[in-house]
């Protein structure tokens, strides 16, 4: 039972240490695998952070800069009948 005890006190010390740090360091604890970013995921946020607003911006910016790709016109190709062999 005392290893117990010890072990959850040992836990609730990390993680208020990790909360001040994050209350002095004013940012949030973050992933460093890339999050759902990694996984193909997009938030789906009413309201999105300033990074995932520039990001929507410059991504609108670069579809509307695009032109679209003119297909090359290929000759027609004559149609052949078929033969009755």
């Amino acid at each position: 039972m005392s290893a117990f005890i010890v072990t959850f006190a040992v836990i609730l010390t990390v993680i208020a240490v990790m909360a001040i740090g994050v209350i002095f360091g004013r940012r949030p604890i973050a992933g460093s695998c890339g999050g759902l970013a990694r996984l193909g995921l997009e938030c789906d946020c009413d309201k999105p952070c300033p990074k995932k607003l520039a990001r929507l911006q410059a991504e609108k910016t670069r579809i509307e800069s695009q032109t679209p790709a003119t297909p090359e016109k290929a000759e027609p190709r004559p149609v052949q009948a078929p033969t009755d062999e």
